[in-house]
Formats: C-alpha cells, sequence, structure tokens
C-alpha cells in the first residue's frame, strides 16, 4: 500500500486498504473458530480450546460462528466434565442458529440431560419440549436420546 501512495497510484492503495480492512473485519467476526471446529472434529479438545481462547471477545463474533463457539465450549467442557460452565455455553448455543437443526436440539438436549441429572426437572421438560419442536428435522439417533431422556424424566 505505501509504494501504491509513493507511486501515487490511489487506487489501487484503496483497494489494497479495503483488503486489509476485510482481513481485520474476518479477524473479528469469524476469529479462529473454523481451525477450532477442525480440530474439535478430530477429537483434540486440548487444541480446540487453545484455539478458542484466541477469541478475545466473543461477542464480536458473527451469529453464526458464536452459535458454533458456544456449542464446542460446552463439548469442551463436558469433556472436562466441568457440567456448570458445558450448561452455560450449550444454553447460549441454543440461542444462536446453529449449522443444522441437529446441532440445536443437541445443545437443548445436553442442556436437558445436565439439568436431569442436577435433578432440575422442571428445566429439563422446558428444554425438551423446545427439543420436541424439532422433532421431523432430527435424525433418528437424536429422536432416541430425546425418547430416552422423557423416559428418564417419567420415572422421577
Amino acid at each position: 500500500m505505501a509504494v501504491a501512495i509513493n507511486y501515487k497510484v490511489y487506487e489501487i492503495a484503496a483497494a489494497i486498504g479495503m483488503f486489509i480492512l476485510m482481513l481485520i473485519w474476518g479477524y473479528f467476526k469469524d476469529g479462529t473458530v473454523v481451525m477450532a471446529a477442525k480440530v474439535f472434529h478430530n477429537k483434540d479438545y486440548d487444541k480446540a480450546e487453545s484455539l478458542l481462547l484466541q477469541i478475545s471477545n466473543p461477542n464480536w463474533l458473527s451469529k453464526r460462528r458464536r452459535g458454533f463457539y458456544e456449542f464446542m465450549y460446552g463439548g469442551i467442557c463436558l469433556q472436562k466434565q466441568d457440567y456448570n460452565e458445558a450448561e452455560r455455553h450449550y444454553e447460549i448455543a441454543a440461542q444462536y442458529p446453529l449449522r443444522s437443526a441437529n446441532d440445536h436440539v443437541a445443545a437443548l438436549v445436553h442442556v436437558a440431560n445436565i439439568s436431569i441429572r442436577r435433578n432440575d426437572i422442571d428445566k429439563a421438560k422446558a428444554y425438551l419440549g423446545l427439543a420436541d419442536k424439532h422433532k421431523e428435522k432430527i435424525t433418528a439417533k437424536m429422536k432416541d436420546v430425546i425418547d430416552r431422556l422423557h423416559q428418564e424424566l417419567d420415572k422421577k
């Protein structure tokens, strides 16, 4: 950009400046979520967490990235058996659009499951009710998980 300005080619300098601004904008709106998703998918939770920790302010992420950020962080917390944090992250993830209806229902089911374990039956019923609204859009495996949670609630 400096060379273009030095040679007084302001159109090229402006284009380069716009590309730099787009790069900075993308850094704050997308962060390292995509890279973390790749290692999260490979079950390298420590590396995924370190990539997610590089995001200084998750509130600046775009809606799609924020939902997936919270979803992955909830999974990492589950692996660490930090159920309080996992529940918090899954609750936030359920408020944002996720990749598919199945992912959205998975976030709801995780919150319901943690609530059942804590004997918070009302909260579990509420989240399972939200999950039931998407039953026609989810996989058979997820439907089976929801049915098992309903059975477990009926026992309590």
